[in-house]
């Protein structure tokens, strides 16, 4: 979907280009909570890039739709998904920005207002989320009785923090802890990723970083919420500790226009590499020889691994195969214990077992 504004920005005007860009993210950050927009939405945003409508007037129209709009299965996600990016272009095409815990809670309002209750609230409860990258683990999240105070505290921290001196590495690893520190606090129960990332993105901006490679933010925003989540995980007793490594690797793309490779497979907590190898067996369990996929098992597990809450029809889409084809191969892999299944249908998210590369002879 993000390809559909590249035109704007290899051809367009300096505003088309700006806006494209804008777009690019607004509509890539959906991908943190496996949320795709409407192709409507799509359309809608190219009238904005061309100057035909303001960014207001697409929001409406969005509103508009959705009230016309009978009920389907998957309408929820994606009319949040629609709402939100046009919020979020709202918010990134401001030149306004003030760095307080207020701003970070505004961003939030604006950006779920209408779509959940606690939109702009601090939660009252505490929560856990099952993580793919830590293979159905959770982090530790801030406790609901310390929240306010807690983000209180890192704002001011960094507040009164001096970045003079500090070489660009430097402060992109300081810029990394900030970060992760934020995010982990978790203040709100839903939208915290997204909010976390349209909040950096003006923080940046106010640091300086006019030129940032936006490019991360829109195809790479499933990586940047695993690397926060791994930034904030330890387990010492199976040796896996926190590590800002992937993040900060993801921040040098962005600010110091480097070209490390991202991939979310290799952040899993039991990710094994051996370049020398090609063909893919999954360990199953303490099965020993492991399991050889198919071309298609293979596909749907790369997807998945890039998207732990991926639905079985976006896999279908995704690499062209009847969705009856998806379903009876995801069975095959459940009975493997290649993948497994964590919560509902609609809101829950896969797990994959550790993998490591082989050759099967």
């Amino acid at each position: 979907m993000i390809d559909d504004f590249d035109e704007y920005i290899r051809q367009g005007e300096p505003s088309q280009k700006e806006k494209s860009q804008i777009w690019q993210i607004a509509i890539g950050l959906q991908q943190v909570d496996g949320l795709t927009p409407s192709a409507y939405l799509i359309e809608t945003a190219k009238q904005n890039i061309e100057g035909d409508i303001t960014i207001e007037e697409v929001k409406k129209r969005i509103d508009a739709y959705y009230k016309e709009q009978p009920l389907e299965n998957d309408s929820e996600q994606t009319e949040e998904a629609d709402k939100v990016s046009a919020r979020i272009a709202e918010i990134l095409s401001e030149k306004t920005f003030s760095f307080s815990s207020a701003e970070y809670l505004n961003i939030h309002k604006r950006l779920f207002a209408g779509i959940y209750k606690f939109a702009g609230k601090i939660r009252d409860y505490n929560i856990t989320k099952s993580e793919w990258v830590l293979n159905g683990d959770t982090v530790l999240y801030a406790s609901a009785n310390t929240l306010k105070e807690t983000i209180e505290h890192d704002f001011e921290q960094e507040k009164n923090f001096n970045y003079k001196g500090l070489t660009t590495a430097q402060i992109v690893e300081h810029i990394a802890g900030f970060t992760t520190d934020l995010w982990q606090i978790h203040i709100f129960g839903e939208g915290n990723t997204r909010t976390t990332a349209v909040f950096l993105i003006k923080y940046l901006r106010k640091l300086g970083f006019k030129e940032i490679n936006n490019d991360m933010f829109a195809r790479h925003s499933w990586y940047f919420r695993n690397a926060l989540v791994r930034a904030n995980y330890q387990n010492i007793a199976q040796n896996i500790h926190r590590t800002n490594t992937y993040l900060v690797r993801f921040l040098s793309n962005i600010l110091l226009n480097e070209n490390n490779i991202l991939k979310n497979r290799e952040m899993h907590i039991h990710f094994v590499e051996n370049v020398e190898k090609d063909d893919t067996v999954y360990q199953n369990g303490g099965v020993n020889g492991g399991v050889k996929l198919t071309e298609t098992q293979k596909k749907i597990v790369t997807i998945i691994g890039e998207n732990n809450t991926v639905t079985q029809a976006e896999i279908a889409r995704k690499i062209e195969k009847p969705l009856r084809t998806i379903e009876n191969n995801i069975k095959k892999l459940k009975e493997q214990g290649i993948i497994s299944r964590v919560g509902s249908d609609k809101k829950g998210s896969w797990i994959i077992t550790s993998k490591e590369n082989s050759n099967n002879e």
